[in-house]
């Protein structure tokens, strides 16, 4: 073999190493963008349902498990039906378990709800509503945390 060819088959075989190291460092970084992406490799995880987030049916609209209405977790206590029916018609029930108020804190926001939302006059039901959300949404006697009192302060000094 003269050295032209020679040098022809060095060169196809440094190009082959080249073609076959980019190959794996494409693949590598394929694979990193799919991991960065979905970090728990779920597409080639088996689909299970789970039962949290199995979608209700008409059967298990109104069903209580554990003193708790399934499909909205409000508490089964008395009026819990009418505050479904009145309530979560336009927002979620979530919006009323966070939103814990005494008698006339509910009534106000019942009275705003009513002037800026477009809220139909409840009746005889309002008094029903209001009674289950103080009964099972009191609201709570402490904030976050209590103010803080006897603090000793002192000026940084430098050195």
């Amino acid at each position: 073999m003269d050295k032209e060819a020679q040098f022809r088959q060095q060169v196809k075989t440094i190009y082959r190493f080249l073609v076959v190291v980019f190959t794996i460092a494409g693949i590598i970084a394929v694979a990193g963008i799919y991991l960065i992406t979905d970090p728990t490799l779920s597409a080639f995880k088996k689909q299970e349902t789970d039962a949290a987030y199995a979608i209700v049916t008409e059967d298990d609209e109104d069903r209580i498990e554990n003193g708790i209405h399934v499909r909205t977790g409000l508490i089964d206590a008395e009026g819990l039906m009418t505050v479904v029916n009145n309530c979560t018609n336009c927002h979620s029930a979530k919006l009323v378990t966070q939103n814990r108020m005494n008698e006339e804190r509910w009534i106000a926001t019942i009275r705003w709800m009513q002037e800026t939302q477009n809220l139909w006059d409840l009746g005889d039901n309002e008094h029903i509503i209001i009674n289950y959300l103080v009964t099972n949404y009191p609201s709570n006697k402490k904030g976050r945390r209590e103010i803080l009192t006897h603090i000793e302060w002192y000026d940084l000094q430098e050195e």
